[in-house]
């Protein structure tokens, strides 16, 4: 398999995590998004010119709960979604939480497009950043403190999509200086995945492309 990503992209952050607690080995071809040649090359791709995109024979698969689920589907052990209908559904809900409310606010293009076309200033473009990570966050906490589901990850007391998902979203939530004091459950998941080789080895900083 191949996974073209960008060492700061959550999305491609998020499947990283899930090829490495997997054990399947990739090749990892980094595509810098804000490079004219990498974007083109990316297109030919992925008509959105986004990342990731995961390359496994003649397949070309983009947007990372799919890829994920098709790791899932593909390669079942260990198990990313639990067995029962009602917690697989539990889990799909709190990994969208992330992929779906908060990320799309967030990214690099929203982002780009607040500063660059409509001239926000930094301060403000981090407002906004701050304020739906808040929103999505105080949610995500909400679902998951106190239910009996929550073990030491987002579900039972090993990791899977869900925690794929979050675990970069607090990251980049402490890159831009977000409040989490608020989220005791969610630091406590975050601390569990810290000692997973499966998550530090995905982190940003530990890529061949990172800056």
């Amino acid at each position: 398999m191949k996974l073209y990503n960008y060492f700061r992209s959550s999305a491609s952050f998020r499947v990283r995590i899930a090829l490495n607690l997997k054990g399947l080995p990739y090749e990892y071809l980094p595509l810098h998004i804000r490079k004219p040649e990498d974007r083109k090359r990316l297109q030919a791709l992925n008509p959105q010119t986004l990342v990731p995109v995961l390359q496994d024979g003649d397949h070309h698969l983009t947007q990372s709960l799919a890829i994920m689920e098709y790791l899932e589907e593909t390669h079942p052990n260990p198990p990313l979604l639990p067995k029962k209908h009602s917690c697989r559904a539990r889990v799909r809900a709190l990994a969208l939480i992330v992929a779906c409310e908060i990320h799309p606010l967030n990214n690099l293009q929203v982002l780009g497009y607040l500063s660059g076309t409509l001239g926000v200033s930094e301060e403000a473009k981090n407002k906004w950043y701050q304020h739906w990570v808040a929103l999505g966050l105080q949610a995500f906490e909400a679902q998951v403190a106190g239910d009996s589901h929550t073990g030491k990850f987002c579900h039972g007391d090993t990791p899977g999509i869900a925690d794929c998902c979050l675990y970069p979203q607090v990251a980049n939530a402490r890159r831009f200086e977000c409040d989490l004091s608020g989220y005791p459950t969610l630091l406590r998941i975050e601390t569990n995945c810290n000692a997973l080789d499966a998550f530090k080895n995905a982190a940003p900083s530990r890529q061949p492309d990172a800056e």
